[in-house]
């Protein structure tokens, strides 16, 4: 089969590989789409280190073949893929936050991703697919997935209001999932003028990144919970603090590439949360994918629209530069094998 990889910053080449078998309790998936993410650009970029196995984690496809001992799919079933692989045993698993398992493997980064035609994964890594999601809005589910998880770890409810930082694919669907969650105004900083268009096609309100009229509309409109999503080199931490409300919440959402300073003595006055969030688990019986497929349904044609470019395999690379350059006026990526 096909399969792209990174051989070093700013390049990818495809090759042909063996096309995976389904192993007993696998599952062999014909990606149908896998999507370009904001942490790929890191290491495309090289703040982060390359990954060695073919990557990408977003990623909608069908099932072709299943494995031994595997229950509830067959040939043909439409799947949206969470790319974590876990041990399934340990407190943190049993817990449903098995997105801190301390044996945790995600696709793309420590297991074969889906810039491939094939992929095999565990059966319960795989959420079957409403029929009216076509492939690259379903693929969009493992972003939404992270906002979700993000806006419960920040225990945002309803009639809060909430802001966003970072107007990405990322921060566009944390904003979609806090409208879901009830906020009752969803506030984003975006940079240029297509993302402050998909903002407001999410219900959120724009505003240029770190100017005076946010700092002065938070003052007067107290925000209760902030969301980071730009990470890199940013100092949206501390324009997070500063804006949260006096006993507010702070999740961190984006990958840093360096260790950002942070007004530790205004965190301390405000009594502000800040907390920590990565990827996607589970709470109580229900996996933050299941209500990730949710959202998406019910807002389809407005995550559709994030949906800005689409490249079939063989023009990967040209897919990873366009993705990291703004001036395409690009939000969501997306690869077709």
């Amino acid at each position: 089969m096909l399969a792209a990889f990174c051989t070093e910053p700013g390049k990818m080449e495809l090759r042909q590989i063996a096309r995976p078998e389904p192993i007993p309790g696998r599952v062999l998936v014909k990606v149908r789409n896998c999507g370009i993410c904001g942490s790929d650009l890191h290491w495309y970029g090289g703040g982060f280190p390359v990954p060695a196995v073919c990557p990408g984690h977003e990623i909608s496809g069908e099932v072709a073949e299943v494995g031994a001992g595997v229950e509830g799919f067959a040939p043909g079933d439409r799947v949206a893929v969470e790319p974590a692989i876990t041990c399934g045993r340990c407190p943190a698993c049993r817990a449903g936050d098995y997105e801190i398992c301390a044996d945790f493997k995600i696709l793309g980064t420590h297991d074969a991703g889906g810039f491939a035609e094939y992929l095999a994964m565990p059966a319960y890594a795989l959420f079957k697919l409403p029929d009216d999601l076509d492939w690259p809005t379903a693929a969009l589910t493992e972003p939404l997935a992270v906002g979700v998880h993000g806006v419960r770890l920040g225990t945002v409810r309803l009639g809060d209001r909430v802001l966003v930082l970072g107007a990405g694919t990322i921060g566009l669907l944390t904003a979609l999932a806090a409208r879901a969650a009830g906020a009752a105004e969803v506030l984003i900083t975006a940079r240029h003028p297509h993302q402050r268009q998909a903002a407001e096609r999410f219900g959120a309100r724009p505003f240029s990144d770190g100017g005076d009229d946010l700092q002065a509309y938070a003052f007067e409109h107290p925000i209760d919970v902030t969301v980071e999503t730009v990470g890199g080199t940013a100092d949206t931490l501390n324009q997070a603090i500063f804006c949260t409300r006096p006993g507010g919440r702070v999740v961190v959402l984006g990958a840093f590439t360096c260790q950002p300073q942070i007004n530790a003595l205004v965190l301390m006055l405000k009594e502000i949360r800040l907390i920590g969030s990565l990827m996607y688990g589970r709470n109580g019986a229900r996996a933050d994918f299941d209500v990730a497929l949710e959202v998406l349904r019910q807002n389809r044609d407005a995550a559709a629209a994030l949906i800005t470019h689409r490249l079939p395999l063989r023009r990967i690379d040209e897919g990873f530069r366009t993705a990291a350059d703004k001036k395409e006026q690009s939000i969501k990526v997306t690869i077709e094998p």
